[in-house]
């Protein structure tokens, strides 16, 4: 591909809404997807929504086979969703549930030349919109991007049930999205090449500062909303942000720091707990700090993710800061050659990287210390 050349990508069509789920069939036939049709679930979506899509896929004339996912998006799980397929002649997958349900299905539906339908249960990473597979070894540490030549035929997000998922999954998704904007400026910064292997076009930088400003203006709120299984206008712009906007700005803008640092975060194990969006949000303070972004950006992230309760230090993320060795292995693990930490401005070695996880660590620590003083004095300067 030319160096000169602009690309934007994006699903073919996007559907978002409460009880979206008992539309998936009128979607699917709109959109002239074939039967037989091979749907791969975890668990909590299958319980919630198994009968909607069931009879809804009834209804349109659609034959199905039910497949439990795994539970880990591996190569094996990928290539045992693809000999499902296979053996049901499928024409379409469908995935309902997070983001590794999701990135195992889209895997599986090019081993399988099967369309693809997306439907995310939470709002927790920009999985669903894009070509990429985040692809992990049994033990939950990041082995490599896959990425499918085409992007989901459907994505269909039913807010309804994104709402009764547990508070800590959108913000995870919150994390996520939050990245988007400042990776993507980076990315044009530096003139280097998006996901999609081509130059940034203005919507994707757009969209991508779209996605930001929706979340500053929205995150806060979603989040209360959440917790009461609330479904709001702002919780609907916040789950437009981390699936649609942030999926489209990512994949169209490009990565940069925080999402090596991500990466970096899964090669230890005191780390698998934590949502991708949890590690990712950690990454954009290290991002910041290692480009020298201005303080007051710098602080305005900080309590977006302190107000929303996204990790801004090392102990939010499982790491004890003093542990040199598991540093320099995050920042091993995010500088290797092909990382999208080399999409800045300048060269990033394990060293410099290793310095900015430090150093971000400390502005977390400072700023929480700072905010709980503040709390116990309000009237304090």
């Amino acid at each position: 591909m030319s160096n000169n050349l602009k690309v934007f990508g994006s699903p073919e069509k996007y559907v978002q809404g409460s009880d979206a789920t008992a539309f998936i069939g009128e979607e699917m036939k709109k959109l002239g997807l074939k039967s037989p049709v091979v749907v791969v679930s975890s668990q909590t979506p299958y319980k919630l929504l198994h009968e909607k899509w069931e009879k809804s896929l009834e209804a349109n004339g659609y034959d199905f086979t039910y497949l439990p996912f795994g539970g880990i998006c591996t190569s094996k799980e990928a290539d045992k969703i693809a000999q499902v397929a296979k053996n049901a002649d499928a024409k379409t997958l469908i995935a309902f549930g997070g983001g590794q349900v999701i990135d195992a299905v889209r895997s599986a539906s090019v081993l399988s030349d099967c369309e693809f339908v997306s439907c995310p249960s939470i709002a927790s990473t920009d999985a669903p919109c894009s070509t990429l597979c985040v692809m992990y070894h049994e033990d939950h540490s990041f082995q490599e991007y896959r990425f499918t030549k085409r992007h989901p035929t459907l994505v269909l997000v039913d807010t309804r049930v994104v709402a009764l998922a547990p508070r800590r999954m959108l913000v995870g998704g919150i994390g996520d999205a939050l990245a988007t904007w400042f990776e993507a400026r980076s990315v044009r910064e530096a003139n280097a090449k998006n996901f999609l292997g081509g130059k940034q076009t203005e919507t994707g930088l757009a969209l991508s500062k779209l996605c930001y400003e929706t979340l500053m203006n929205d995150g806060v709120a979603a989040a209360r909303d959440v917790e009461v299984d609330a479904i709001t206008p702002a919780l609907e712009r916040v789950v437009e942000a981390n699936t649609l906007l942030s999926g489209l700005g990512f994949e169209s803008g490009g990565l940069c720091i925080a999402h090596a640092v991500h990466n970096g975060l899964t090669t230890q194990p005191q780390c698998a707990n934590y949502t991708h969006g949890e590690k990712v949000a950690f990454g954009l303070v290290t991002q910041l700090v290692l480009e020298g972004r201005p303080q007051e950006e710098l602080k305005r992230v900080l309590k977006f993710c302190y107000d929303v309760q996204l990790p801004i230090t090392l102990k939010a993320v499982g790491i004890d800061s003093t542990d040199t060795n598991a540093i320099r292995q995050i920042a091993e693990r995010a500088t290797v050659e092909g990382e999208t930490s080399h999409n800045g401005l300048f060269p990033v070695n394990a060293e410099i990287l290793a310095d900015a996880i430090r150093a971000a660590d400390y502005c977390g620590q400072n700023f929480e210390k700072n905010h709980a003083r503040e709390q116990c004095n309000p009237q304090a300067v």
